[in-house]
């Protein structure tokens, strides 16, 4: 692949001489979207007025790649008053355009029983090419669309009524998509080029036909974009108020990649993406990601954003944290203990779910695999001590489960395990976190937790 071959600090120019499409190019698909509405706006419909046409997909975010002739070009019509409308008339309006419009019309290739979509294909005039232009028919779900104010929530309740397939009215939320990266530089932008590149570039050597299955063989590649933008910007995604439809999402097996603009919108759903971590893995070895012999530095992107986490005792008592997604429960209970001196083991983090009652966060567990990316409150209470399953690993690497209490001694553990397995306590040295574990000493001494290993050797006899 010549991309492979090229040096990291030559990249810029690469894509500019490569991948960036021209401005005579940019003009012609201008022009040519331009022609397009002005017919759907003046010729086509009898009784159906056009609200607005929106130029959606990479030519409309700016991403484009070079020589790519294809755009989309989203209409939004008065004949659609809900999500089901769109459904249903859908098909109606787009033989009406094909039998109104003088240009070579297509049918593009989709997954789904009804097409969503007419290809109309204009003639270039300077050049022997043509661009293909893809024509949605849209809900007009958003109105009038105000830069840096979100939608109504009634929006998006409306669209989770709808229950449709992933993705099924995402035409409805192109503006949002396309201001979601054209705000972003010019930098990010190529390396969205760069991805897409590379992506066509790996797609058809990366599988062999024997293994190709009948549906899309590597991660679908309009996913791929996704990755490479800071998704947790707090201003940019629209639909943070519906946690529970996103929680719901985020349990699915990985990838979960969401689209900012629309909560039904998941496009991880591809197959094969252990095949594309691999060609990704190889083309982190190529000269265009290295500095000499290291790699190149890469971005300090946060993963998730910090959220808040109020935490309030029985007594009225609260505390705000600033955490990380990523954060484990067992580490939020050891700064609650710094800040009020409550000890980890005798404390119980609860979620308060509205309908739910309680939920209890397990201490080996993060806040993002409850479910929890949202600024939230939960509720600290006290017990005693509770019974904990930690594990003890010997010289065999036979691991056993023990039920411990974190006010139990070090001799008591040495003990059960003797009852266990017949190694006399006296011949047993345990360590956890490279330090050798003392008798007197109880288990919370050593911050040991549920789920915690321990180590089990032998002493040498006679010595």
């Amino acid at each position: 692949m010549e991309l492979y071959q090229v040096p990291a600090g030559s990249l810029d120019a690469w894509i500019a001489e490569h991948l960036q499409p021209s401005e005579e190019f940019q003009l012609q698909v201008k022009d040519t979207v331009r022609r397009i509405c002005d017919f759907l706006k003046e010729t086509c419909f009898d009784d159906i007025k056009v609200f607005k046409t929106v130029k959606g997909g990479s030519a409309g975010k700016g991403t484009a790649l070079k020589n790519n002739s294809d755009a989309d070009l989203v209409l939004f019509l008065s004949c659609f008053s809900s999500y089901r409308d769109q459904m249903e008339n859908r098909v109606a309006v787009l033989d009406t355009i094909k039998q109104n419009v003088d240009m070579e019309v297509s049918q593009p290739k989709e997954k789904g029983t009804f097409p969503r979509s007419l290809s109309i294909t204009i003639q270039l005039k300077r050049r022997w090419a043509s661009i293909e232009v893809d024509v949605l028919p849209a809900y007009n779900a958003l109105g009038l669309v105000t830069p840096g104010i979100k939608p109504s929530p009634q929006v998006y309740e409306d669209l989770i009524r709808a229950r449709a397939g992933p993705g099924e009215f995402c035409t409805s939320f192109t503006e949002l998509q396309r201001d979601f990266v054209k705000c972003h530089p010019a930098k990010l932008k190529n390396l969205l080029r760069l991805v897409k590149h590379w992506y066509k570039e790996v797609r058809c050597p990366a599988l062999p036909q024997s293994v190709i299955p009948p549906s899309p063989t590597l991660a679908p590649s309009h996913a791929l974009p996704a990755l490479g933008l800071p998704l947790g910007t707090q201003r940019n995604i629209q639909w943070e108020h519906h946690r529970a439809w996103a929680k719901n999402l985020l349990c699915v097996r990985s990838p979960v990649i969401l689209d900012p603009a629309n909560p039904t919108g998941t496009l991880g759903q591809g197959k094969s993406w252990d095949l594309l971590a691999r060609e990704a893995a190889k083309c982190r070895d190529q000269l265009c990601c290295r500095n000499g012999l290291a790699p190149i530095c890469c971005w300090d992107v946060q993963p998730a954003r910090p959220m808040q986490v109020m935490v309030k005792q029985l007594s009225g008592v609260s505390l705000a944290l600033r955490l990380s997604p990523s954060i484990t429960i067992w580490e939020i209970k050891e700064a609650l203990e710094c800040e009020w001196g409550i000890s980890p083991y005798t404390q119980r983090l609860a979620l308060q779910e509205p309908g739910l009652g309680n939920q209890l966060l397990l201490d080996d567990q993060s806040l993002e695999s409850h479910g929890i990316f949202y600024d939230t409150t939960v509720l600290m209470f006290t017990t005693e001590p509770q019974e904990m399953e930690i594990f003890v690993k010997d010289h065999n690497s036979r691991t056993i489960p023990y039920g411990v209490r974190a006010s139990d001694t070090v001799l008591s553990l040495k003990k059960k395990i003797e009852g266990r397995t017949g190694v006399s306590a006296s011949q047993q040295r345990l360590t956890f976190n490279s330090k050798e574990l003392q008798d007197d000493y109880t288990l919370a001494h050593y911050r040991i937790q549920s789920k915690s290993t321990v180590f089990l050797l032998l002493r040498l006899r006679g010595g």
